[in-house]
């Protein structure tokens, strides 16, 4: 009879957990989980953001990678019927919402992947008929096929085209909170700081706390209907537009609001069914103690690092890829160790339509892919790798046969 009482049980608790849409517990800690819009960023994060936790984004310079990962998982959530916050001090929030990618059919998804795997067998078979044997290296040619992708058994989350915008219905289907700073400044002059916490903070805090309560998001009212997830999401926190100086100098004399501000932000979603993306131009960020302090107030932090206008961007090295994908933090939630992805080389690349993140590998030096002018090029590669994969990779010098 304790058995069945047992089993019993925990079917009702997982039943409990897996009625809200667009949600499903994790199979390491139990949190419930929700996907970012990316299935290869949820597996690199664990299976999915978790509810209650807070997604940093480093910026990349120019801020397109970033605000289209904000894109979406603000489109996730309009799929799976989530409600939405969205904040700006640049962008008004509907201008963000006008360019979400429209959703993709899992079929289109599958058939674009058979033709890509069918035609690169294609490739390689014309190319290696072609080819004679010694053209690499022996030592290169057993070697088995890296994968690259990023995929789990079950996918979790949708597909969207990037091509395409979503149509104003599905937008309208969900409600949606926006929150657009210069239209939250009064006309009065008004103090600047509240408390160590600029005016900018201050009001953003107070309306994700009043939509929390009176939405019934803090699962402190009464249950008068079905539960739901809210999605937060903040553009840029940080900048200059937000009257945050922690970009302008080393010691900004307002060192400790944008501090102040993830602290309390943190406790509410630990006390709400909500979930936060926030992205942040830490590359404007001139003092190293202010990045540690909100990457500490963060739970799962990320970095991307594009090779727009850089030396990288015409390196034959990375012309597969659009740039680095740097995993900085990763949460501990309800167990001692974080969830650690197989690898951490990782790169993301913007298709025709698909956001995708992959392992990053460098070719064979002697192979015809990389010419004897670039070989420095995979020297430099292969020691920035090589830092990120653990001591033992450390100190060795690059081999040439």
């Amino acid at each position: 009879m304790a058995a069945r009482s047992g089993t019993s049980f925990q079917r009702r608790a997982r039943n409990q957990r897996t009625s809200m849409p667009g949600t499903r517990p994790s199979v390491h800690n139990g949190q419930l989980l929700l996907s970012t819009g990316v299935p290869s960023l949820d597996y690199v994060i664990g299976g999915g953001l978790a509810v209650g936790t807070l997604l940093l984004v480093e910026e990349d310079k120019y801020e397109s990678y970033s605000r289209m990962l904000l894109k979406y998982f603000v489109a996730e959530g309009i799929i799976c019927g989530h409600s939405l916050f969205i904040a700006s001090a640049k962008d008004h929030p509907k201008e963000i919402l006008q360019e979400l990618p429209a959703p993709l059919l899992d079929d289109v998804i599958e058939t674009e992947e058979s033709n890509k795997e069918e035609s690169n067998s294609v490739d390689i078979t014309s190319s290696s008929a072609l080819q004679s044997s010694m053209s690499i290296a022996w030592r290169y040619q057993n070697l088995p096929k890296v994968q690259t992708a990023l995929t789990s058994s079950s996918r979790f989350g949708h597909y969207y085209d990037v091509s395409k915008t979503m149509s104003s219905e599905l937008q309208h289907s969900v409600n949606c909170h926006s929150f657009f700073l210069p239209e939250e400044i009064p006309l009065d002059p008004v103090d600047t700081e509240i408390g160590n916490m600029n005016f900018g903070y201050v009001k953003l805090l107070r309306a994700i706390q009043r939509i929390i309560r009176e939405e019934g998001f803090d699962g402190t009212g009464p249950q008068t209907k079905q539960r739901n997830i809210l999605r937060i999401g903040i553009h840029s926190l940080g900048s200059v537009l937000w009257g945050d100086d922690v970009g302008l100098n080393e010691n900004p004399e307002s060192a400790y609001s944008l501090t102040k501000f993830l602290y309390a932000l943190r406790g509410l979603l630990r006390t709400s069914l909500s979930a936060c993306i926030i992205t942040v131009p830490a590359y404007l960020i001139q003092n190293k103690a202010v990045i540690g302090r909100v990457a500490k107030l963060s739970d799962t932090v990320i970095g991307l690092e594009s090779f727009n206008a850089s030396e990288r961007e015409t390196n034959p090295i990375y012309k597969d890829y659009h740039g680095l994908f740097h995993v900085r933090q990763l949460p501990r939630l309800n167990c001692l160790i974080s969830d650690v992805p197989d690898t951490k080389d990782l790169a993301f690349k913007l298709k025709r339509k698909l956001f995708t993140i992959e392992r990053l590998h460098l070719p064979p030096d002697l192979s015809d892919t990389v010419s004897r002018s670039s070989k420095p090029n995979v020297a430099e590669s292969a020691k920035l790798l090589s830092s990120g994969c653990g001591d033992a990779a450390r100190g060795k010098k690059h081999l040439d046969f």
